[in-house]
């Protein structure tokens, strides 16, 4: 499996850079059954004699990965990242897909068959598979190797159990903040083994570079940041789970992660100020995985009948509920609403939410166009002094 993987990885890295060419030279990157044509050129060449034990299908997939993975950079709706070489040594990248199932592979209970000289192997079936099998998927991660299925259903059209709705807030202090005013507290796991990370990063520091002792103690930190990423996935779903089975309609911020995470540390003609803050504030928000979890909620809604909505973000915790008032005093502390013009008093991030829910109505309501006076509305200014977490939380 690893020389399998590790051929996929070459095809990817190899195709990528024959993309890059094109693009330098002004030229454009061919469509999706042009690439995989590659594979036959890959394996032709006697240079590239190792491909010959490759399985073919797992080259032709990657590439068609690579096809997808430009298609969505090119997409200004997706605003994704630009493709980028695999590692050899990062195991997340490392991954094979096996299609045509019911042709090249058979399914034995905890045993698959699967081709390109693996035969047989044994896996823990954590759940069974329903439907017809159309490929599986085997990535290599933190030193173990996973296989997925991907299954092919007959799905009648879903009407949600629930029929309430609900608006969220997300944000560090607590992760989510429901309109009915329930909350659920961050995990900050990235918090909780910072300092033993930091700890394993710099014993890697001192070994030599790839000497055995040196892969020994990468492989360790590798095995930490996978736990880290697993204890962060597993409480993402179980928040989302229960948002989801418990709400037909969920309205949520429409944020940008990646702007509000960006450096305050500036250039060398215009320093950033409140850097270590701002850093300190960008951990937190990674650490929440904000996207991950709102991901999971389309998802799962699409699966339940359900439907998930995205709002501008803008002036909602700044905005009373009861006036429509929109003022930066409304909000003097971080937890604390009072409206200056009704008296309005409320948690902060509560208000938030039910601006959001309100917001999603209008929008169900009168569409786009219910939100246009509001987007014209002059920016409001943090007022000097602010702490960083609560400009952006403003």
């Amino acid at each position: 499996m690893t020389e399998l993987v590790g051929c996929a990885r070459w095809a990817w890295n190899k195709g990528l850079d024959r993309c890059l060419k094109l693009l330098d030279s002004g030229e454009r990157i061919p469509g999706q059954t042009a690439i995989t044509y590659w594979v036959k050129e890959f394996r032709d060449n006697p240079e590239h004699a190792f491909l010959k034990t490759s399985y073919t299908d797992n080259l032709q997939q990657k590439l068609r990965d690579l096809s997808l993975a430009w298609q969505r950079y090119f997409d200004p709706k997706l605003e994704a990242s630009r493709p980028v070489f695999k590692k050899k040594h990062v195991d997340s990248d490392n991954s094979i897909r096996f299609v045509n199932f019911s042709k090249y592979c058979k399914i034995d209970n905890r045993r698959v068959k699967l081709p390109g000289g693996l035969g047989w192997c044994r896996f823990r079936k954590s759940r069974n598979i329903a439907g017809k099998i159309k490929n599986c998927t085997i990535t290599r991660n933190a030193g173990h190797w996973f296989i997925s299925f991907q299954v092919e259903q007959k799905v009648e059209q879903l009407a949600h159990p629930s029929t309430r709705e609900v608006g969220i807030d997300m944000g560090v202090a607590k992760f989510v903040t429901l309109s009915d005013g329930t909350s659920i507290k961050p995990l900050n796991i990235y918090r909780k083994y910072e300092q033993r990370l930091a700890k394993e990063q710099r014993r890697l520091a001192k070994k030599v570079k790839f000497s055995n002792n040196w892969r020994k103690q990468k492989q360790r930190i590798t095995r930490l940041h996978s736990k880290i990423a697993h204890c962060r996935n597993d409480f993402l779903h179980k928040a989302s789970t229960e948002i989801s089975k418990n709400h037909a309609m969920i309205v949520i911020e429409d944020l940008r992660t990646k702007n509000m995470s960006r450096s305050a540390k500036g250039t060398i003609d215009a320093p950033g100020t409140n850097v270590k803050a701002k850093s300190g504030l960008n951990k937190s928000i990674l650490d929440q995985g904000w996207y991950e979890f709102r991901r999971q909620l389309e998802y799962k809604q699409a699966w339940l009948g359900g439907d998930v909505l995205a709002v501008p973000a803008h002036h909602t915790s700044q905005t009373c509920p009861a006036c429509d008032h929109v003022s930066p005093d409304n909000r003097k502390t971080q937890a604390n609403f009072t409206c200056v013009q009704c008296g309005h008093q409320d948690n902060a991030d509560r208000v938030a939410a039910i601006n959001i829910l309100a917001r999603g109505r209008r929008v169900l309501a009168c569409g786009e166009s219910s939100l246009d006076d509001s987007m014209k509305q002059e920016p409001v200014l943090p007022r000097e002094g602010l702490a960083p977490s609560a400009a952006i939380a403003a």
